[in-house]
């Protein structure tokens, strides 16, 4: 199964294990990772499960939706070229180790 490493602003890493098809999001809120909201449950319109995806993985991650890029402007912390909403991340085998940095601020 597909691992997820979340990355606080501290340092401070959590590693969950989720079923493939899970969300990033999901994954986060399910597991009471800090700094991930999913307020809107999933649907890309809060922007309050910003992510940072580290490089080595973002070319893995299908391209940005147009829903998607309208709500990374909504972002509280600046948004970056390495920012996704984890709602829109679904978790896969091809993803395998994913690490992202949780932002300091999601509303």
């Amino acid at each position: 199964m597909p691992t997820i490493t979340f990355t606080q602003p501290t340092g401070e890493a959590t590693e969950v294990t989720v079923e493939e098809g899970t969300s990033l999001m999901r994954a986060a809120v399910t597991n009471g990772i800090e700094g991930i909201v999913g307020e809107c449950g999933g649907q890309a319109m809060c922007a309050t499960c910003h992510v940072f995806v580290r490089p080595e993985f973002a070319g893995q991650l299908p391209e940005v939706s147009d829903d998607e890029d309208e709500m990374l402007d909504c972002t509280t912390a600046e948004r970056t070229d390495s920012s996704r909403l984890g709602c829109q991340i679904k978790m896969s085998g091809e993803l395998g180790n994913i690490v992202v940095d949780v932002p300091s601020d999601q509303v």
